[in-house]
């Protein structure tokens, strides 16, 4: 690939992101349940302090009824890491059944984060390997091409910075399965 265009589009790609997640998110101040925000958050706290037996069973240390964790087990081992991260920095942020509606920008700017280490982690290198790879039969600025669209892409962008829900996370470890 041309790594001087592929070097812009990756910048510009981390821009757009960064700019994303600087605008407010669903559910922000809106009790009683908060918006995707709040699941997140709440799937860290959940994971981080219950065992791995009780992250799907309602019981008075995991009301279900309140962003019950929903979606596959591989998902939520990536909240249990974020979990043990976000417990190293401030334990308020995963306090169990007493960080409910916990909203502050510092712990906004690390769930935002939490999806940029990501991305450079697994999407981006992803994409990369997949232009470099399966696309092998296209000239460059084709790879390239392919490449822009699939970091650029708009829905993406818009839900893992904006919307809080790791929907591109949850496709590339189901994938991996």
């Amino acid at each position: 690939m041309n790594n001087y265009l592929m070097g812009a589009f990756l910048f510009l790609a981390m821009s757009v992101r960064m700019l994303v997640s600087l605008g407010s998110y669903s559910g922000e101040g809106k009790e009683p349940m908060f918006g995707d925000y709040e699941a997140q958050r709440h799937w860290m706290e959940i994971t981080y302090n219950l065992p791995a037996e009780d992250w799907y069973r309602n019981s008075s240390k995991n009301d279900l009824m309140y962003w019950g964790l929903d979606y596959p087990p591989l998902t939520a081992y990536h909240s249990l890491i974020c979990g043990y991260v976000a417990n190293w920095i401030n334990p308020d942020w995963v306090k169990l059944n007493e960080s409910r509606g916990f909203e502050s920008y510092e712990h906004k700017l690390f769930m935002r984060y939490t999806v940029l280490v990501a991305d450079i982690l697994i999407y981006i290198p992803a994409v990369v390997v997949f232009c470099n790879t399966c696309l092998h039969s296209l000239d460059k600025l084709q790879q390239v091409s392919v490449a822009a669209v699939m970091l650029l892409y708009p829905g993406v962008i818009l839900i893992d910075y904006g919307h809080f829900q790791y929907p591109l996370m949850i496709f590339l470890w189901t994938y991996l399965l």
